[in-house]
């Protein structure tokens, strides 16, 4: 038989999500501590995008019980916001409050995803912030609710040489109003407000290594949070 040319593309879709715009379910979120700031945390969001069929094979939903299965779409580990949160002052002279914006980003997901009866009913239970999100992740009132959303990346270079992403939620451009970085997939596409994802914009390129000088004291979400998937 004579040796075709035709028919070789064998690339297989990825199992992570990669910045741009997406249909994703929330499936976990937890906090990441960051070395250079006391007390300040990431709300990492790990996501996952819709099924993508019995020929899709996802990373394992937990590596250290294979029983529990895999992954039915893309994942990612998403911050919530592009910075940690922390106590501080804005340029103007505002107080900024760790606590009370990390809370602002949970109540903003429940609006999206319909589930604020979950928020409301957490007023005056939990002493700390830490105890309120291993609540939230806990009782997992986002499970099987879909969101539109723009999903922003700062580049890192993996072990193997390649750029890969930290993801997180951009905020709108200084100036414009009626849009939002996600809502509810129900919303028809022909009504969205989620502003489209522009590389230029959405993208934080990574700086230019200098010998013997540390230029980020950033650790990628994968190789701070690694427990379920690899993203290297």
């Amino acid at each position: 038989m004579a040796l075709s040319t035709k028919n070789l593309d064998d690339k297989k879709t990825s199992k992570v999500l990669q910045p741009g715009d997406h249909i994703v379910e929330l499936v976990g979120v937890k906090l990441e501590t960051v070395p250079y700031k006391e007390g300040a945390y990431h709300i990492n969001l790990t996501v996952q995008g819709p099924d993508l069929g019995k020929d899709f094979e996802g990373f394992f939903i937990d590596m250290k019980d294979e029983k529990k299965g895999r992954y039915s779409g893309q994942v990612g580990r998403v911050r919530a916001n592009e910075y940690p949160y922390a106590d501080g002052e804005t340029k103007t002279g505002i107080k900024v409050y760790r606590d009370t914006e990390m809370m602002k980003s949970i109540k903003n997901l429940c609006l999206a995803m319909g589930t604020t009866s979950w928020f409301d009913a957490q007023d005056g239970k939990h002493d700390t912030i830490e105890q309120f999100i291993t609540q939230f992740d806990a009782d997992k009132p986002f499970k099987g609710k879909f969101i539109r959303i723009c999903i922003g990346g700062r580049e890192y270079q993996n072990k193997q040489g390649y750029t890969n992403y930290d993801l997180f939620i951009p905020k709108p451009e200084k100036g414009s109003r009626g849009v939002y970085a996600f809502e509810s997939a129900d919303v028809k596409p022909e009504s969205s407000k989620v502003f489209k994802f522009n590389p230029a914009i959405h993208i934080t390129k990574q700086k230019p290594k200098k010998t013997d000088t540390i230029t980020s004291f950033e650790k990628p979400v994968s190789d701070a949070t690694k427990n379920s998937f690899s993203l290297d």
